[in-house]
């Protein structure tokens, strides 16, 4: 029997954000299994306090514009998508003007701030990058909008792969890896990725080269505080880093590095399904009102809690073998971190839907009030924690605040929308049976 459009929306959509997530996540993870061999703890620290650095700057930029943008051309009429589109390239490129002139200013402040003379150079040579990632980013949101992802899955996977190859050849044959040639080589990709997200996009992409102050206004306003959101949560997974190479050292940022992207293995299925519910809440909040929405949450909560805790069991009891046979004997003192560091991935879940269900039914600014409150907790904590444990406290600081997230995310959600929290423990306790019942069995006859 064939799957409905609806399931094969949910299958097919599922299957290339994990992909893509899963690609993201191996390449990321095998870049840096080769990187920390050839770079020293210092100079590892120093690309993870630029990778901190330029991750806020994308979401800057992308966090005004990119849930606007995919909310508004998924329920407008088509008519409307030039509008919509030229609005918001108008806006990314006002943002990516003022980010590279802000980059500029106080790159040489950075840089003296963390003693690491090698930021200068490479924060100037990001704004070559900036600028292309700002076409390609707006390329991949049309994509989303129209519930298509090939494209954005194939774009991915050439910046990573690219990445990736250039540090495996540098390490191979024992080239000594200067980190602004990581940009350069990231600078190539993007040039292609974006040539290639083009044509995918092309068939969705209408344009007028005019100014639309209505939609700009209506872009603005919705994403404004999505923005603020955007900025307070990225603030908050990484002020701990910052702060590390700013209160210890940039070998510190660099350890605790090491657990973080250990735990972002565990980020595939969570920002899977973000991506794949964020454009079908905002539909079912226009056909079924919130109990739609409810029912979406703890659906998709429970699915991802049954895909992690598996994982996150093992990993946490097996974490001097993973630390050691990833990053070497050298960041021994990456285990007690990593183990604290797993113990808030049960949350993440969590308040990622929150964030993209509350977006979809227009609440963006109720989001960014909350997410702004625990990236402050994360703020002061870290500088408390940080004091009196050393590096082990950013780990405690950003458990404690994840913990005071989740409960106030949990309040408001029940207020709104009457969603029950033991309802995704069953939806995760049935999810493995369903799935089995809906495509295996369902497939074979």
């Amino acid at each position: 029997m064939a799957l409905s459009l609806k399931e094969n929306y949910w299958l097919r959509s599922g299957l290339l954000n994990v992909l893509q997530n899963f690609s993201g996540v191996f390449f990321g993870f095998a870049s840096f299994y080769f990187l920390v061999r050839v770079l020293t703890k210092d100079h590892f620290g120093t690309w993870t306090l630029f990778m901190s650095i330029t991750t806020i700057l994308e979401i800057v930029r992308s966090g005004l514009i990119q849930n606007a943008l995919i909310k508004y051309i998924s329920s407008s009429k088509k008519e409307q998508h030039a509008e919509i589109i030229s609005a918001s390239f108008t806006i990314s490129g006002i943002l990516t003007l003022v980010c590279i002139l802000a980059n500029f200013l106080f790159a040489h402040e950075l840089a003296v701030l963390w003693k690491s003379p090698e930021l200068v150079k490479m924060l100037y040579t990001y704004n070559i990058l900036f600028f292309f990632t700002g076409i390609l980013t707006q390329f991949n949101c049309i994509e989303q909008a129209n519930l298509s992802f090939s494209g954005i899955v194939l774009t991915n996977f050439i910046r990573q792969f690219s990445l990736f190859f250039y540090i495996l050849i540098s390490y191979v044959f024992g080239y000594k890896i200067q980190l602004v040639n990581l940009i350069y080589v990231q600078i190539f990709s993007v040039m292609l990725s974006s040539l290639i997200a083009y044509f995918h996009v092309k068939p969705h992409f209408h344009i007028s080269f005019k100014l639309y102050p209505e939609w700009i206004k209506k872009l603005f306003n919705y994403g404004k505080y999505a923005f603020g959101t955007s900025i307070s949560s990225i603030l908050s997974g990484t002020i701990d880093q910052m702060m590390l190479g700013g209160m210890l050292s940039t070998a510190a940022s660099g350890a605790f590095n090491i657990a973080v992207r250990i735990t972002n293995l565990f980020d595939i299925p969570t920002n899977a399904v973000a991506a794949i519910v964020f454009p079908q809440s905002a539909k079912r909040m226009e056909t079924e009102g919130k109990e739609g929405i409810k029912y979406l949450y703890e659906k998709s909560v429970g699915t991802i809690l049954a895909i992690l805790v598996p994982g996150l069991f093992v990993l946490y009891f097996c974490s001097g073998f993973v630390v050691h046979f990833i990053a070497g004997t050298k960041y021994e003192d990456s285990v007690p971190l990593l183990r604290v560091t797993l113990l808030y991935c049960l949350f993440i879940p969590y308040g990622r839907q929150f964030g993209t269900i509350l977006d979809s039914i227009g609440r963006t600014k109720l989001t960014f009030y909350i997410v702004l409150i625990t990236a402050s907790l994360n703020l002061g904590l870290n500088y408390i924690f940080i004091s009196k444990f050393g590096v082990i406290g950013a780990a405690y600081a950003t458990l404690v605040s994840n913990i005071v997230g989740f409960t106030i995310g949990q309040v408001i959600l029940k207020k709104e929308l009457n969603v029950n929290v033991l309802r995704t423990f069953i939806y995760a306790y049935r999810f493995y049976p369903e799935v089995y019942n809906k495509y295996v069995l369902k497939r074979s006859t």
